[in-house]
């Protein structure tokens, strides 16, 4: 299925509600509000605005696809000594899974990052039972570098953490 990444804009702000609220929330963080608010939407489209703006910090897109806003995808820098790598985060409502759109979305969104952002890795972290998005990661050249032991706890349950990575490639050598 054909998608694209397009910028999130203030006139996105019902939309970006109900997806929020359709989503699966089963192996997202809890940062997510819910159910996600009118005030919610602001604070994220104002803080998307800013970091766009100053084109340093992320790249914030929504997935649109025949026409309609579908998921959300974004790459975020890190700070400090972590200054050059960014953290992958994504979701997509349960009614477009499987159709390969994530994989598209990730595999764009990682062009971009690099193209934009001054990084030179992409760390996406996965829940264990997330096969789903271990796959998508990996079908994007994502490698399972550690498993964090017990170190999600969400909805009662102890979960094993799965971090991959993505490292730019080198222009000059291949």
């Amino acid at each position: 299925m054909e998608i694209e990444l397009k910028k999130w804009s203030f006139e996105d702000e019902e939309a970006l509600i109900k997806l929020c609220n359709a989503i699966d929330r089963s192996y997202l963080s809890d940062r997510l509000p819910n159910p996600y608010t009118k005030s919610a939407a602001q604070w994220w489209l104002n803080m998307i605005q800013e970091n766009e703006n100053k084109n340093e910090n992320g790249v914030f897109r929504k997935i649109v696809a025949q026409g309609k806003i579908v998921g959300t995808i974004s790459v975020e820098k890190k700070d400090d000594v972590n200054r050059k790598d960014a953290e992958i985060g994504y979701y997509v409502l349960p009614e477009e899974y499987g159709k390969g759109i994530m994989s598209e979305a990730v595999k764009k969104i990682c062009e971009l990052a690099f193209q934009e952002l001054d990084i030179i890795r992409i760390t996406g972290s996965v829940f264990e039972p997330n096969i789903a998005s271990r796959r998508v990661l990996e079908k994007n050249g994502f490698l399972l570098e550690g498993v964090l032991k017990s170190a999600v706890f969400k909805n009662d349950t102890i979960y094993d953490l799965c971090l991959y990575g993505k490292v730019k490639e080198d222009k000059k050598t291949g």
